[in-house]
């Protein structure tokens, strides 16, 4: 198998485990919702906000950069050096583990007050110390990604998924039997992460003792190039750590900050307009409706485009300005190509999915907008990706800081007018001018046009197809007169998303954004969706804008 192969596939590993994953914390939250009542939702909703903001800072970044230095090492033949880094990894995330379940639960009680929900206290303290485990785990990840070890990152994910599922519903629904409050239900369900976390981490540890026996078997081979080398200090694999990782960090930061930016000031920011009630319903409807629908559509389309980022670094490395131009605009249209249609609809049947899903409609505009936002959010991840692969970390560091600024102030401002509505459009114009950052020093790098003359066909595919998505939503859920809610919603659910999957690549094509002579260079995946379609063009050329 190729390095490209290897790659692709294993980014495909990742993704499908992120794509199960999305869905078992999608199972999780609708029974969850039906039961826990505005203060528990609120409750739940901040205890997740808060833990993931802290565990991004605990690990993002370094397992990356400790995936780098081990592949590398193991390049060089030196895998004892290798070894002795990913040590010093597990020293990190014990250290970092402990120090943010302290912060998480000392600081329980006064985030919750100031964010005006004192009740996520216990939810909040029931979920830290899940930051024991999980930096841990994501240590062990990085570690067997930078020996190729793909399948342990996503078999650890989807395990620990199912049981926190399991335990999370388990308790919730056994504390609700027992006529236990909202936020103790919901303390409940924050704690199956726990129980998650363990089982994840016994997946983990038995691929790393199975990959252990087998360098043992190995060990004259690893003495010998071992002998050549000088052992590096912990302070210098720090240095070499650190140096790497802080900036990936920070530019990880973006999505985890906006959702705890959001949860930290709703309730304070709309109480004067809606009333606390009110407010403390709309913070439980962002936080565990539309935050975890929203979350869909970036997966495949990020996975899509990053699968390109190891080429992209290669072409620059090699300075290939016409190869490297190529790979950007690819990387970037395929982002927006793949995320656009899970977008169109899920937003047109936001009312739909909601009546399915959920205990009331209520909220189905708030779920509506947060997913077209994420349009952004896609392009955001992407072009950071592609920041990464040119070696311009610092850059999208710097641009994540400046957006999450433009979010916090935005956010402040537009609420005073809009409420919510202008909480979640603020999320949007974050994520949009990190992009718009991200694109300007790209230029400046390499020369290249995401769709060139092609937009206009997008933009008529984007328009026609809401239209119909919304027009298809809206006959379809008039099927509630004459049978039970939730069928009439699922129905239409179907209706809304094969409609527009299926005329979504047909439209691509009879407008000319998607070109046969350009198939090759895209994905399997789509080349295969695609190619049956292209009797549909007409004319050929290739595009020189």
């Amino acid at each position: 198998m190729s390095k490209k192969e290897s790659f692709v596939k294993g980014t495909l590993i990742l993704a499908g485990a992120a794509l199960i994953a999305r869905v078992l914390g999608l199972f999780q939250r609708v029974p969850l919702e039906h039961i826990l009542g505005n203060v528990g939702n609120a409750s739940y909703s901040q205890a997740n906000a808060a833990y993931f903001m802290l565990l991004t800072l605990a690990t993002a970044g370094i397992p990356s950069t400790l995936s780098k230095m081990v592949s590398e090492r193991h390049a060089l033949n030196r895998p004892n050096e290798a070894r002795r880094i990913f040590i010093a990894a597990l020293i990190f995330s014990l250290i970092a583990g402990v120090v943010m379940f302290a912060l998480l639960y000392v600081l329980a009680p006064y985030y919750a007050r100031g964010s005006g929900v004192p009740e996520s206290v216990i939810a909040i303290r029931a979920l830290a110390p899940a930051l024991l485990i999980f930096p841990i785990i994501a240590m062990i990840r990085g570690y067997l990604q930078g020996r190729n070890i793909m399948i342990a990152g996503g078999v650890s994910q989807v395990i620990e998924q199912i049981v926190r599922v399991a335990t999370g519903i388990a308790l919730a629904f056994m504390f609700y039997s027992w006529g236990y409050s909202g936020e103790k239900i919901a303390a409940g369900a924050t704690f199956g992460a726990v129980i998650g976390g363990v089982a994840a981490l016994a997946v983990m540890l038995h691929y790393s003792h199975q990959l252990r026996k087998k360098d043992l078997a190995e060990t004259v081979s690893y003495r010998h190039s071992w002998s050549d080398h000088r052992q590096q200090s912990y302070k210098e694999i720090y240095t070499e750590i650190f140096k790497l990782s802080i900036p990936m960090v920070l530019t990880a930061l973006a999505v985890p900050a906006v959702n705890f930016i959001d949860n930290s000031i709703l309730k304070p920011l709309l109480s004067g307009q809606l009333g606390s009630y009110q407010a403390t319903y709309i913070l439980g409807i962002l936080g565990n409706r539309a935050q975890m629908i929203a979350g869909i559509p970036p997966i495949l389309a990020i996975a899509l485009s990053q699968s390109l980022v190891p080429i992209i670094s290669a072409a620059f490395a090699r300075k290939d300005e016409e190869h490297l131009q190529r790979q950007v605009t690819l990387a970037m249209r395929i982002s927006v190509l793949t995320g656009m249609p899970i977008i169109l609809a899920l937003g047109t049947a936001a009312y739909s999915v909601n009546g399915l899903l959920f205990s009331t409609r209520d909220g189905s505009s708030i779920v509506a907008l947060l997913t077209f936002a994420t349009i952004f959010q896609i392009t955001m991840m992407t072009s950071n990706s592609i920041l990464l692969g040119i070696n311009k970390t610092n850059l999208s560091m710097i641009h994540v800081a400046i957006g999450i600024l433009v979010k916090l102030v935005a956010s402040i401002v537009l609420a005073q007018f809009w409420g919510i509505y202008g909480i979640i459009t603020a999320t949007g114009l974050c994520f949009f001018v990190i992009t718009l950052l991200n694109l300007r020093a790209m230029k400046i790098i390499v020369p290249f046009s995401i769709m060139g003359n092609r937009w206009t066909g997008f933009f008529v595919t984007i328009i026609a197809l809401g239209g119909i998505g919304y027009g298809l939503n809206q006959a379809g859920i008039q099927m509630v007169a004459f049978m039970p809610g939730r069928i009439a919603f699922f129905l239409t659910c179907c209706i809304v998303g094969l409609g527009i999957l299926v005329l979504y690549p047909v439209m691509l094509i009879v407008l000319r954004v998607v070109r046969k002579d350009e198939l090759d260079s895209y994905p399997a995946p789509l080349r295969k969706l695609l190619m049956p379609l292209m009797k549909l063009q007409r004319g050929g050329g290739v595009e020189r804008g």
